[in-house]
């Protein structure tokens, strides 16, 4: 979710963070669809370090360009095969699709906020569990049928 705390406005897509060398690299790039914001967590607030290229990009996007205090200094509608520099120095960068400027009604001194979708990750079960359900293992398979009984003469 990105949210216009200046106006009062909400985005309720998805967001996802990219705060690592390898995320902010693979960025957006050769996406099909584009259905979520991605921020990009910078090292440092600086011009050139928030430039953004469009290369491999297979459509337009909406960038917003925000300071270490969330403030936006420059948004854009960046289209493939460009690069965009920021007016002023930025710490983070959000890529989203097309139209979240206008929803959000983005000026420049906005403050901008998000929130994260947590990536859901399967739990492993814990050992007692399958216990209780009996699970038996045999030379590397789990069966979960129950163990044949033993008839005389066994």
């Amino acid at each position: 979710m990105l949210i216009n705390k200046t106006k009062s406005r909400t985005w309720n897509g998805r967001v996802k963070v990219a705060d690592t060398f390898f995320k902010r690299f693979r960025g957006l790039m050769l996406k099909p669809t584009i259905d979520y914001a991605l921020v990009f967590i910078l090292p440092r607030e600086t011009r050139i370090n928030a430039s953004i290229h469009m290369f491999f990009m297979l459509q337009s996007i909406d960038v917003i360009f925000l300071n270490s205090s969330r403030e936006v200094v420059d948004l854009k509608r960046a289209h493939p095969w460009r690069i965009y520099v920021p007016k002023e120095s930025a710490r983070y960068i959000i890529e989203a699709p097309l139209g979240v400027i206008d929803h959000l009604r983005v000026e420049i001194g906005d403050e901008i906020d998000w929130e994260v979708e947590e990536d859901k990750k399967a739990i492993p079960s814990p050992v007692e569990a399958l216990n209780k359900l009996n699970i038996k293992s045999s030379n590397s398979t789990i069966s979960l049928a129950e163990p044949k009984p033993k008839l005389k003469g066994e």
